[in-house]
């Protein structure tokens, strides 16, 4: 799937990941989380944030049972759980932050 945005061309995968990461921006979650049903609220931006920030450190994406003890640790138990995570990001967390984040797809997701 392609987006324009800002004046940019951008390219997704058959799943709906950048097939260019740096073609990533803010501007482009927002229209990535609205394609799925999302209203981009400071707590998805937190996770969203989070991942991006990890990814630049260690050039990788968490899988679910990653993100969710990683976040744990750093934001507490009452964000670092399913339920909570699941709440934002319905389709996935990992899955779909990432998605939406400009990641690539965790590996061992289906």
């Amino acid at each position: 799937m392609d987006f324009t945005i800002n004046g940019k061309q951008v390219h997704t995968d058959s799943e709906g990941y950048l097939t260019e990461l740096a073609d990533w921006s803010p501007d482009l979650a927002q229209v990535l989380a609205e394609k799925e049903g999302l209203a981009m609220s400071d707590s998805h931006w937190e996770v969203i944030n989070f991942l991006r920030e990890g990814y630049q450190t260690t050039g990788t994406v968490p899988n679910m049972r990653q993100l969710q003890k990683s976040f744990s640790k750093v934001f507490g138990p009452e964000k670092g759980n399913t339920k909570y995570l699941y709440g934002l990001f319905p389709y996935g967390p990992a899955k779909q932050a990432c998605r939406i984040g400009g990641l690539p797809k965790p590996t061992g997701c289906v």
